[in-house]
């Protein structure tokens, strides 16, 4: 759905709020109804009444959706889907073929490396993995028949940052598309659009849902040619979100700015906490100086985010014992919650890139930081690692 490119709103915390979100003009309801309907009567055959047919192709509460997608991201259309990977699967589709080739970065998530070798690379499509920190890496890696340069900034799970303005420079210098996942710092702190990418990639699942309560992803996009291109491939294919889904997400997304401080602020604490710990041999975190990429995430980014990497100094066996001892640190998959999440990355959410130039070490752990007071998830973090 395209955005009112004449608002007045030009904040981002007001954008977030208002972007689609217009007071029912019925009863005068602050909040837009969610529509749980099918079908659409016409008026007579083709007389359809605001474009909608059939909820597939379109529906009142996904449209609300994706124009405050659009908003927060500063892009032209936003497209909902039923999950990250099907927006994802719905952009590959329509840009490639067999014999294409796409470069994505060695610390992606697996979902996305595993959906690009084994889906994708089954139907003839290539890729090469290489670390997307590195221009001359990815510089050499392109090919005559390279379509897509996929970026993922923050990284998961080891925190690495990628320069979004000169891989657009780069990509669009040799005719490629360029995509950024911006799952981990959402649009509340990087607006990737903002420094050339042609697509913005979502797990809305994450921070812009918030309260892991829905399962959704989105695109947002500039190039009107592609959006209908792409449209036409979630519309044929069917990989929407749902009413209640759509509404969850757009629920979540007007606190995204004030949750996304908090987020913020928790995490610095607990990486400047951990600093220096016997047990911690790498604090993977943006908002350290001493993280390779703080000057960079400083520059294109507002803040620094809510997730943390340890790389702890017993390896993997201190690595499993501390993601098993942890309690306001609950052991699940996601992240992006209000709540508090630890993961093992290597046998959960990255299971799948082993022996893949994505693999990621047995000895990292990772940390979804939520709301919660600093000082008790800091104690929670010290008597984990008083265990070891």
């Amino acid at each position: 759905m395209e955005t009112n490119r004449d608002t007045d709103m030009t904040s981002f915390e007001t954008i977030a709020i208002h972007a689609g979100q217009d007071a029912d003009p019925t009863t005068g309801a602050v909040i837009p109804p969610i529509h749980v309907t099918s079908t659409y009567v016409q008026d007579g055959i083709g007389g359809l009444r605001g474009g909608y047919e059939y909820s597939r192709g379109g529906n009142p509460t996904r449209t609300a959706l994706e124009t405050q997608l659009a908003g927060i991201e500063g892009g032209a259309f936003g497209l909902s889907f039923a999950s990250g990977l099907a927006a994802e699967d719905a952009l590959l589709r329509t840009v490639l073929g067999p014999g294409d080739h796409v470069i994505i970065g060695n610390d992606v998530y697996g979902g996305t490396h595993r959906l690009i070798r084994r889906i994708h690379g089954g139907k003839g499509v290539e890729h090469s993995t290489v670390d997307t920190s590195d221009l001359d890496a990815v510089a050499a890696a392109i090919r005559p028949e390279t379509k897509i340069l996929w970026v993922e900034t923050p990284s998961n799970p080891l925190m690495k940052l990628s320069d979004i303005a000169a891989l657009v420079e780069l990509g669009h210098s040799r005719g490629l598309l360029v995509v950024v996942d911006n799952t981990f710092a959402s649009p509340a702190l990087q607006r990737p659009l903002e420094f050339g990418a042609d697509v913005v990639v979502h797990s809305t699942t994450k921070y812009l849902g918030g309260h892991s309560d829905v399962v959704g992803g989105a695109l947002v996009l500039n190039d009107p040619e592609l959006e209908e291109q792409v449209r036409f491939t979630q519309f044929a294919a069917g990989a929407v979100s749902s009413p209640f889904d759509a509404f969850l997400t757009s629920r979540g997304i007007k606190t995204l700015a004030v949750r996304m401080e908090r987020h913020s602020s928790n995490a610095q604490a607990i990486a400047e906490h951990l600093v220096g710990h016997a047990a911690v041999a790498r604090v993977l975190y943006p908002g350290l100086p001493t993280h390779p990429g703080h000057e960079l995430a400083a520059r294109q980014m507002s803040g620094f985010g809510g997730m943390i990497s340890l790389d702890l100094a017993g390896g993997e066996a201190a690595a499993r014992k501390f993601a098993e001892s942890t309690e306001l640190f609950s052991l699940a998959e996601s992240l992006g919650g209000v709540e508090s999440l630890v993961n093992y990355p290597s046998e959960m959410t990255h299971a799948s890139v082993k022996g893949t130039p994505a693999e990621v070490s047995p000895s990292i752990v990772r940390l979804s930081v939520g709301l919660e007071a600093a000082a008790d998830l800091i104690a929670d973090i010290d008597g984990a690692l008083a265990s070891l």
